[in-house]
């Protein structure tokens, strides 16, 4: 009931105040670009076009103000695109000045429009031959001077800043990597940068629209000039001179419409690529830089005095122009002078000692780190459609599931001291993985039974070993055909990152993650977990029995039955070894379940009788330790691994049975040789299961 109201209230809304709440910002371009549209198939009357050229020429000079006042070109990132619309805007009212021209060019100078007449008649003083001169000197100055000009600095500039992106980088992650900047700073750093490029190769491409308007206005004006003429002298009676006057006029005054705001966004464009970014705009570049030396500024003055003063020169002009830079150096002198008089600022202090060494300079080591090359940085990125931060928490949301806890959050950073394409893994500080991908490339895992081989780097998954080859994206499909497991690199760091997790699982089981441990489960039961710690058992002896487990690869998730076995035993037991024992005991159905499913049967091996009673025998000479001779605990862990890659292509999960005094040690012996092997005790097995024996392991 909360939420409907204001959904209600909403759909009320007057569809007048729904449109108040509109931001027409949005709307802007789509509207401007249908107008432009529409003016090329829809004939509009003299009033419109003379709006439509007025704010043509409006627009155009607000953007040549706004160059001159950006201090940096991508201030004014949308450039490209202004220079695109502007001129659809000008063809577009060609097209229409045309139309109306040919139409109603029989009725005289007036027939398209006031704007068009004034500029017609006033600007070229009604001639058509001075207006046909005037026009091509503007198209010579815009086409072969301006365009041409700022078009091959654009070429340049853009050649340039693609050139210079690899070295830019690597000095922002220098800086990075010596601390002068932080995180945000480089990624600023890379946008802008990435932004750079983009704008001077968007300009690159503009400077042809400019160059293509020049070419179009002047044919466009040939065939308002040829069309008018047959239209007037064929269609309407007019004499062949009255005809070339009204319609040369006409298609004068419209040319020289347009390409003045031509010459506007052209001299715009040279401005934008020709500015250096000083942090100054065009401006004050020009008059502090032109103004900056007195020497420069008497000399001309003196040159142009010398030449006012020859006989036959216009001794006004040359004379003028000589006093008005002797007036600019003598306010600089005198501007000076009032500087060298002011009182001189109070001495800086000295520097301040350097801060003593306190503890607060001196940076924690990560839990969990990941260092990746400078090629791999668009992985991370989210602004550079990155995936790896998100495959990341899936991770750890993934590891918190499966075994009971949440590992501490992945440092990343990048390393200059890796491989373009490399990474590293670290665990407090401590090389855990390493492996190299390709961002622009796929892996394509073989599984063991594929129907080919695939074109591609050979290389390895660096999670499980498995042989596997660095293909094409357009070869996805024909590897999967094939029987492989495609994935992306983000997919492959992150798979090895939880591999490596769930290895080390023990080590990231810390203080604080008992501490979160013990705050989740007293929610749910905080009478049990103030009974258990401390007045049971110490956080440090609770931390040893979870990570025994976690080191048989045994999840904590079942917290409440862990807590409540050390409840039960933390007393009179005080080993952690031997309070593992117990609580394995009570997860036994949950250790078996995890390794048969749903089956009834648990397959299983067992040890030789003759090779469990010379280990029991070692162990009870030496409680602490069973004491095994060498040769013996080799051929062991030598049998134990044929054994474990036996059960594993009958398709059974590798498991050992033995007595429980054994158990531990066979474990802890075992793990090495036969990592994926589980060792369990008669006593784990509930009595649900039916146990088959399908091996027999001895030495």
């Amino acid at each position: 009931m909360a939420t409907s109201a204001p959904t209600s209230s909403a759909a009320g809304a007057s569809p007048l105040a729904r449109l108040a709440r509109l931001d027409w910002r949005l709307l802007a371009a789509p509207v401007l670009v249908v107008l432009i549209l529409m003016m090329l198939v829809v004939p509009l009357p003299t009033f419109v076009l003379d709006v439509l050229f007025t704010f043509n020429i409006t627009l155009s000079l607000i953007i040549l103000l706004v160059t001159l006042y950006l201090t940096r070109p991508l201030d004014f990132a949308a450039f490209p695109t202004a220079i695109l619309l502007t001129t659809l805007l000008r063809l577009s009212l060609n097209v229409a000045a045309a139309r109306v021209i040919l139409l109603n060019g029989q009725n005289g100078d007036g027939a398209a429009g006031h704007v068009i007449e004034s500029f017609g008649q006033f600007v070229v003083g009604g001639n058509y031959a001075v207006g046909i001169i005037i026009f091509a000197i503007l198209v010579v100055i815009n086409f072969v001077v301006i365009t041409k000009g700022a078009g091959r600095i654009a070429e340049v500039s853009a050649r340039f800043t693609l050139d210079a992106m690899p070295g830019k980088q690597m000095a922002i992650d220098a800086d990075l990597n010596a601390g002068l900047i932080d995180q945000d700073e480089a990624r600023r750093r890379r946008a802008d940068i990435a932004q750079e490029a983009d704008f001077f190769g968007a300009m690159d491409g503009a400077s042809k629209f400019v160059r293509g308007d020049a070419v179009a206005a002047i044919l466009i004006l040939f065939i308002d000039l040829l069309g008018g003429l047959v239209i007037g002298v064929l269609m309407h009676g007019l004499s062949l001179s009255q005809a070339a006057q009204n319609y040369t006029l006409l298609s004068i005054g419209d040319a020289l419409v347009a390409q003045i705001p031509s010459l506007v966004i052209s001299i715009a464009a040279g401005v934008v690529i020709s500015n250096v970014s000083t942090g100054e705009d065009v401006g004050r570049q020009l008059l502090e830089q032109l103004f900056r030396h007195k020497r420069v500024l008497g000399i001309a003055a003196g040159i142009l005095g010398l030449i006012g003063l020859v006989p036959g020169m216009p001794h006004l002009s040359f004379l003028l122009a000589a006093g008005v830079l002797g007036g600019v150096l003598w306010l600089r002198g005198r501007r000076e002078q009032q500087q060298a008089a002011a009182p001189e600022p109070a001495p800086e202090q000295p520097a301040a000692e350097p801060e003593e060494v306190t503890w607060s300079q001196i940076e924690p080591v990560d839990t969990l780190s990941l260092d990746v090359g400078y090629r791999l940085i668009a992985l991370v990125d989210r602004t550079q459609g990155g995936e790896l931060l998100a495959r990341i928490r899936g991770v750890r949301r993934k590891f918190a599931q499966e075994l009971g806890f949440l590992v501490a959050p992945v440092h990343i950073r990048d390393n200059l001291e890796l491989r373009p394409g490399g990474y590293r893994i670290a665990l407090k500080g401590v090389e855990v993985g390493v492996g190299e991908v390709f961002p622009d490339m796929l892996m394509a895992i073989n599984p063991g039974q594929v129907g080919g081989n695939l074109q591609g780097q050979p290389t390895t998954d660096p999670a499980f070993g498995l042989p596997a080859v660095w293909i094409q994206p357009g070869q996805r499909d024909a590897a999967l055909a094939l029987g492989y497991t495609v994935v992306d690199p983000s997919t492959v760091i992150a798979t090895h990152l939880h591999h490596l997790l769930q290895m080390h699982a023990a080590e990231l089981l810390g203080r604080e993650e008992v501490e979160g441990l013990l705050s989740h489960l007293s929610q749910r039961s905080p009478k049990l977990v103030e009974d258990l710690v401390p007045k049971l058992i110490s956080a440090d002896r609770l931390r040893k029995v979870l990570q025994n487990l976690l080191v048989e690869g045994v999840p904590i998730r079942d917290m409440r039955s862990i807590a409540e076995v050390l409840a039960e035993h933390a007393q009179q037991v005080q080993d952690p070894d031997e309070l593992t024992a117990r609580v394995r005991q009570a997860l036994g159905p949950f250790i078996v379940q995890s390794l048969s499913g749903a089956n009834r049967e648990l397959a299983a091996a067992v040890l030789e009788g003759q090779l469990e009673q010379i280990l029991l025998a070692s162990l009870r000479a030496d409680p602490g330790q069973a004491a095994v001779e060498p040769g013996l605990a080799q051929r062991l862990m030598d049998k134990a691994k044929d054994m474990m890659q036996n059960m594993e292509a009958q398709g059974a999960s590798p498991v050992l049975l033995t007595v429980a005094p054994l158990r531990q040690f066979l474990a802890r012996l075992l793990a090495r040789s036969a990592p994926r092997l589980r060792v369990l005790s008669y006593t784990e097995i509930p009595d649900t299961k039916q146990v088959r024996i399908i091996s027999t392991l001895g030495a």
